[in-house]
């Protein structure tokens, strides 16, 4: 018996290779050692044969409970399961031990087979794929995201069984070469934020890693994520897009255009232009078009949307300097039956976390704090005001809390001064580092050294 499908077309047999599954049992039969070499990158559900997931099941079994995989000992398990009469026999188990000379090979025979399996799981799933979007009774943007999500699933299943261990010396090769490259100036330790003090501090934005920046409302969030998107384009020459759910794109192009021309926000906003600033807005447009800055502010984002244009951009550019999400908590989740907030956030961040590493970029998510900060005497916020999940301090390599004392106390002596609280610095120091804050053009400065 095979494994069944439900093509939408099944004219040709699926993708199989029955000879290399029956080697594969066969050596496991003849080499004790076989098992514990696979048993980690080949799965059940990959034999195409039912006989010979059967067979595989009992191996795995017994490997379990540190028992012998030999003819005999796989037998026995199979018939105290009533399943050796199932597979044919030990007559079956006798031919598959015959046809097999050695187990040298099982490494590679078991990729194949994986190989197979994956083939089969992309046809059920391209057949899933054409039965919803057969139906029209559900909106196209869910189905969409349902179609995205299997294939998503799919995909981190291939790379997860072809993926390898890699020995520490060949680390520790990789580790000298780097140090070493470092240290004669050849290579930069991450993307530089052009705020100095915080790039000595984390050394850079690293590609694969996950920083979260959280504060309570008006600190200046979007601000600060914007200005980091402006920096890493004009100094690093790298495309940067910010996903923006608070805020729509003109916004976004007036803020810019006030940090730039340095005139304020609400006169952009509100039309109120002297003749002697339109020269000055002229001259920003034609700066700020040169600079590789996407915003898209689409009302529903997932992060199988992030992901879709995110490679979009990596196929245009090549590498992406940063990826912003103004934020978290607006963001859709994965599973539409379960409720909890908590849960869907981990699920959000655990994902952006992954997708960091897969498009080697550095992905900064904005999130909210807690209201309890509100009721402490001490306004600074922690990393446990995080709103909603511990899984994102978890998830992020990296945690910034903002902080402005003139919020709460107008008549303090640090007017203009943000303090950025790294909390969180995975592989690096903690600490506190001062900005200067520009209300009246929404936007971060280095303090004067």
């Amino acid at each position: 018996m095979i494994e069944n499908f439900d093509f939408a077309s099944n004219y040709r047999l699926p993708p199989q290779n029955i000879e290399a599954e029956e080697a594969i049992l066969g050596g496991i039969l003849l080499d004790p050692q076989a098992i514990v070499r696979i048993r980690d990158i080949l799965v059940i559900e990959a034999f195409y044969i039912s006989t010979h997931r059967d067979i595989y099941q009992a191996v795995l079994e017994l490997d379990n409970e540190s028992k012998p995989t030999d003819l005999l000992a796989t037998a026995n398990w199979l018939e105290n399961h009533d399943l050796l009469s199932k597979i044919g026999g030990k007559n079956k188990l006798a031919t598959l031990v015959d046809r097999t000379v050695s187990a040298v090979n099982i490494d590679a025979l078991a990729q194949l087979v994986m190989d197979k399996h994956h083939r089969r799981q992309l046809i059920k799933a391209s057949s899933e794929i054409y039965h919803l979007a057969q139906d029209q009774t559900e909106e196209i943007g869910k189905q969409l995201e349902k179609s995205s999500s299997k294939l998503l699933e799919l995909s981190n299943s291939a790379i997860a069984s072809s993926s390898e261990p890699v020995p520490m010396s060949n680390i520790l090769v990789d580790a000298f070469e780097r140090i070493e490259e470092r240290s004669m100036g050849i290579t930069s330790s991450g993307v530089k934020t052009g705020f100095y003090d915080l790039d000595a501090v984390l050394r850079g934005f690293k590609p694969g890693k996950l920083i979260t920046i959280a504060g309570r409302p008006s600190m200046g969030k979007s601000s600060f994520l914007g200005n980091l998107a402006f920096n890493i384009s004009s100094l690093e020459s790298l495309p940067t897009i910010i996903f923006s759910l608070e805020m729509g794109k003109e916004e976004w192009g007036d803020r810019f255009l006030s940090q730039d021309a340095f005139i304020e926000s609400s006169n952009l906003q509100n039309g109120q232009v002297n003749k002697s600033e339109w020269g000055m807005i002229a001259k920003s447009i034609s700066k700020l078009s040169e600079l590789p800055i996407y915003i898209d502010d689409s009302p529903i984002l997932t992060v199988s949307s992030i992901r879709s244009k995110v490679k979009q951009l990596i196929a245009k550019h090549d590498r992406i300097g940063m990826v912003g999400i103004d934020y978290l908590q607006l963001m859709e989740g994965t599973d539409s039956d379960n409720y909890n907030i908590a849960f869907q956030i981990g699920k959000i961040t655990r994902a952006l976390k992954q997708l960091a590493r897969e498009c080697n970029t550095t992905i900064v998510i904005l999130s909210q704090l807690n209201r309890g900060v509100e009721g402490r005497n001490n306004k600074r916020p922690m990393m446990s005001d995080l709103r909603e999940s511990g899984r994102i301090e978890e998830d992020s390599d990296s945690v910034l809390l903002l902080y402005r004392d003139e919020y709460y106390h107008p008549d303090t002596v640090d007017r203009g001064v943000a303090e950025v609280l790294i909390a969180k610095n995975r592989g690096g120091p903690t600490g506190t580092i001062k900005l200067l804050f520009d209300a009246q053009f929404t936007c971060f400065k280095n303090l004067a050294r």
